[in-house]
């Protein structure tokens, strides 16, 4: 799994300004409610970026731990808040003391596993840390959805802070091996000049949904709930791209 969000995750907080983290939460907190047996009261924040969900989720009480491979997510994720203790770890082999009663992983941040084998390692992993019981949530590309929409450059810009990002990106897909690679360009100007160019290549897996129950059993865990996201009362078809399995630690 190459590190990525190198220089792109100074910008990260800029280009999502807009993601309705707190709507996300309120989604999270409604889907342990209903699926766990027990009382949630520790969540685990797998790849937690520059702490969108965890922040949020600290405020109401819960006690939230994250971490991401990334540097300069974490450096963001601390200077944002002191709510999370937040730690730079990689997923397949991440270790944090004691076990928890949740844990999630959002936005996509699981299609980063692009080997079989680093799946498995995660999730054994990440199942290693929970109580018997404790759900696992997360969220992912849909393989159906991507094989029949198929992923297409896109433009995109974002200004706060005296600044202006426009992101350039232009996907590969790699259908034999269930990837896109996107090939992002960054432009950053500042008082009307360039002042940063950024250059990266994201590989993301995307999964089907049998794929993702198969993956699942053979790390412990028992799949409850597997739906389109946000939409959680729809029909996982090749229409929803983006999507979100409830699993509980067996």
């Amino acid at each position: 799994m190459p590190q990525v969000f190198g220089d792109y995750g100074k910008y990260y907080d800029l280009l999502y300004q807009d993601k309705d983290y707190q709507a996300e939460c309120d989604i999270i907190v409604g889907l342990l409610k209903r699926y766990s047996p027990n009382q949630v009261s520790s969540v685990l924040d797998a790849a937690c970026g520059t702490g969108g969900h965890a922040i949020p989720l600290a405020t109401r009480e819960y006690q939230v731990t994250g971490f991401d491979a990334s540097e300069a997510m974490i450096h963001r994720a601390r200077e944002k808040s002191r709510l999370v203790p937040f730690h730079i770890m990689d997923l397949r082999s991440f270790s944090v003391p004691g076990e928890f009663d949740a844990c999630i992983c959002m936005f996509a941040a699981m299609n980063y596993l692009t080997e079989t084998a680093d799946i498995h390692k995660a999730l054994v992993n990440i199942r290693r840390h929970l109580k018997q019981g404790s759900l696992l949530i997360f969220d992912f590309w849909n393989g159906l959805a991507v094989l029949r929409i198929l992923p297409e450059t896109r433009v995109k810009s974002a200004s706060g802070g005296g600044r202006k990002v426009i992101r350039f990106v232009e996907p590969e897909l790699d259908a034999e091996h269930h990837l896109c690679r996107s090939h992002y360009h960054l432009i950053v100007i500042q008082n009307g000049t360039v002042v940063d160019e950024v250059t990266e290549t994201h590989a993301v897996r995307y999964f089907f949904p049998q794929e993702i129950i198969h993956h699942l059993d053979d790390a412990g865990f028992d799949t409850l709930h597997l739906s389109p996201f946000p939409d959680l009362d729809g029909r996982l078809d090749e229409t929803a791209w983006n999507a979100i399995v409830v699993a509980k630690a067996r």
